[in-house]
């Protein structure tokens, strides 16, 4: 089949012109439903003001609420609208969405829209609010149905189509006693399939899995994945339920985590987007290049040191990128693998010294194989290039490949114990970045290489 044919329809410009047309308030709604919310989202950036007010006074604050969700910078629609129209807009999102939306908007807006925000769409923000960014219960959603346990299945559909009314977060329905106390939770489906006179206790999971809302995102954030529920329900310490996670929620969640871990391990202080002025780019990456520049500075430092044996040798030279190259590459590796393992909270100290010496095994192999290849290619290259005698050659390939080697074997460990060393500390691992493994592998290559070159070369081989 050729699938050239299917071209992806362009949804946002179909919206557009439906959006402008001089159609009927009524023909446009019907026709903006036929498109899922996010494809109207994207159709936003193609208004004008007056069109976009026009959509909304159309469509409803309900469902431009739903629209509001799937937009990246929501706080510059927002801004578009008066403060009752904003506010009517906020308290019929999910009220994780609705924190989102808060923190895009100045601080006098903010306290303004809150207080034109029905109570109990108010205390669910306040409640997502208190918790720290770090914190689990921070990405929950208080958009679920939770019954009793004591119900029949008829009582129980029944409950579940007057909840649904606020809440169509739907598909796991979660279940308490008497005194509110989580007791588990059962499916959809099962409910809907069941006889009236089945017993209810009979369809419920009573060992449900279920997180705590003050547990830290980086502790939590892999057992949630490993269950993939539609919904993970998160308790206080009396064991009552506050809200739920859902998986679009963790997929943002560790959509967020990639970002920030990809920014540490890219030298930044924190993600950057494309719309950031040019000050707070710098503002992130500074702080890590500043601190680079003086290990550079040292790497530097030490390459003067050995200036005798550049001058006496100075063929030497070419092959340095090579060793600082190798072994940034097995540093940044070997921290990848390193901060991975490190998620798992329950690793065992023995586990992280065979951690440690499984690194260094593969560094040291890795290391013989590209050290055996770098010396036949480098003293071929040396003899029959550079008119240099065999012996020569092969002296001058045999230190790059012994030096390549102990540098992939120390900047294995070095790729491995640095980010330990952080997380033993209690600092995120991943700050451990590129970079700085970087850096400090340059280090270990300069005294790897020249060491070995002075040692053998000069010392024993009395090479000028």
């Amino acid at each position: 089949m050729d699938t050239e044919n299917f071209d992806q329809p362009n949804y946002e410009e179909e919206l557009a012109q439906v959006i402008r047309s001089d159609a009927s308030d009524e023909q446009i709604r019907q026709e903006l439903d036929n498109y899922h919310e996010n494809d109207i989202a994207g159709a936003l950036e193609l208004l004008s003001g007056a069109e976009r007010k026009k959509l909304y006074r159309i469509l409803g604050a309900e469902k431009v609420a739903e629209i509001f969700t799937y937009l990246d910078d929501v706080g510059k629609y927002i801004g578009e609208l008066q403060l009752e129209s904003a506010a009517n807009i906020i308290e019929n999102m999910d009220s994780d969405d609705a924190v989102d939306v808060l923190e895009e908007v100045d601080d006098a807006a903010r306290e303004k829209l809150i207080n034109l925000i029905g109570e109990e769409s108010k205390r669910d923000i306040n409640l997502i609010c208190s918790y720290d960014d770090d914190e689990i219960g921070s990405k929950m959603t208080t958009n679920f149905i939770e019954i009793k346990k004591n119900l029949t299945v008829k009582q129980a559909m029944r409950e579940l189509v007057a909840q649904a009314d606020e809440n169509d977060n739907i598909m796991t329905i979660y279940v308490s006693d008497e005194q509110g106390v989580f007791y588990g939770a059962l499916e959809l489906k099962d409910l809907i399939i069941a006889r009236e006179h089945d017993d209810l206790e009979s369809l419920i999971s009573t060992s449900y899995p279920y997180v705590r809302d003050h547990e830290s995102i980086s502790d939590c954030i892999e057992r949630i994945k490993d269950y993939a529920e539609d919904s993970i329900p998160i308790l206080d310490e009396n064991n009552k339920i506050l809200g739920v996670i859902t998986a679009q929620d963790i997929v943002e969640v560790v959509d967020d985590e990639m970002g920030d871990d990809y920014a540490k391990l890219a030298g930044l202080t924190a993600e950057e987007d494309l719309h950031e002025t040019l000050l707070e780019s710098m503002k992130k990456r500074m702080p890590w290049l500043i601190a680079l520049l003086f290990l550079g500075m040292v790497v530097s430092t030490v390459v003067g040191m050995f200036e005798s044996v550049v001058s006496q040798i100075a063929i030497i030279v070419c092959f340095q990128s090579l060793i600082l190259d190798m072994a940034g590459n097995v540093g940044t590796q070997s921290l990848a693998v390193t901060i991975r393992v490190l998620m798992d909270e329950n690793l065992k100290a023995f586990q992280k010294i065979e951690l440690v010496l499984k690194e260094m095994r593969v560094g040291l192999f890795n290391g013989l194989v590209l050290g055996a290849l770098s010396f036949v290619c480098i003293g071929g290259y040396v003899w029959l290039f550079k008119g240099k005698t065999f012996w020569y050659a092969m002296a001058i390939s045999g230190c790059v490949g012994i030096a390549l080697m102990v540098a992939m074997i120390i900047s294995s460990l070095v790729g491995t114990v640095v980010p330990m060393f952080f997380h033993k500390i209690h600092i995120d691992p991943a700050v451990a970045s590129g970079p700085l493994i970087t850096t400090v592998n340059d280090l270990v290559a300069v005294v790897t290489y020249y060491g070995l070159a002075w040692v053998f070369l000069i010392n024993i081989l009395h090479f000028s």
